[in-house]
This record gives C-alpha cells, sequence and structure tokens, in this order.
C-alpha cells in the first residue's frame, strides 16, 4: 500500500495513496492502523482517502478493523475526503452512524475531543 503518515496538532493523518481500497490494499491498511492504535493510548487518526476512487467489502472491512481496534484503546478514527462511491458503499453497509466523516482537514483536526 502507498500511505503516508503525518502527525498534526498530536493527530495522526493516514493519507493513503492509491485509487483503489481492495484486497491488494486492506492488509496493509489492517497492520498500519493496528500499528497507530497500538503506538499508546487514545491515538486520535484520521484517514484520508482523498485519492481513493473504490473501496470494496475487503477495504470496507480494513476500516471496520481500524474501528474496532480504536475503541479498544480508547482512541478516535475518523475518515476525510471520502467520495461518494466510497461513501455508497458505507452506507449500505450501515456503518455511517459509527463513524465521524470530514470534506476539511482542520474540521477534522479541530472534532478530537482532548
Amino acid at each position: 500500500m502507498n500511505y503516508k503518515v503525518e502527525e498534526v496538532n498530536g493527530v495522526h493523518i493516514l493519507r493513503i495513496h492509491e485509487a483503489r481500497l481492495d484486497t491488494s490494499v486492506a492488509p496493509d491498511l489492517k497492520t498500519e492502523l493496528m500499528a497507530l492504535v497500538q503506538n499508546g493510548e487514545q491515538q486520535k487518526i484520521v484517514i484520508d482517502l482523498k485519492e481513493v476512487d473504490y473501496a470494496d467489502s475487503s477495504g470496507l472491512g480494513a476500516i471496520l478493523f481500524g474501528i474496532r481496534q480504536a475503541r479498544e484503546t480508547n482512541s478516535q478514527l475518523k475518515l476525510l475526503n471520502t467520495n461518494i462511491r466510497v461513501m455508497s458503499l458505507i452506507r449500505i453497509a450501515k456503518i455511517d452512524n459509527i463513524i465521524d466523516f470530514f470534506d476539511d482537514e482542520q474540521e477534522a483536526i479541530d472534532s478530537f475531543v482532548s
């Protein structure tokens, strides 16, 4: 998976540089999310999906995995720049009510409770 992790004001931003979030990328996403969550208590994580045009069930599963891992460590995980196609899949899976979505990076960063 082609990605970069940046830290902005104590928030880890995982920027995915892939057009597809599918079976070829999902295992690496799970691994990276596990590493971020295990890095310490109460991590603040944003997954930037700006370059992701398509996600399948395995990509969605990787995001759900990250949500579960975050909850287990009292961390928070949010999504940034989710396009209509990916958002449709999230709505079909009915998980749009368990994760926060943002179109503005600063709003996403500011949304975390300290």
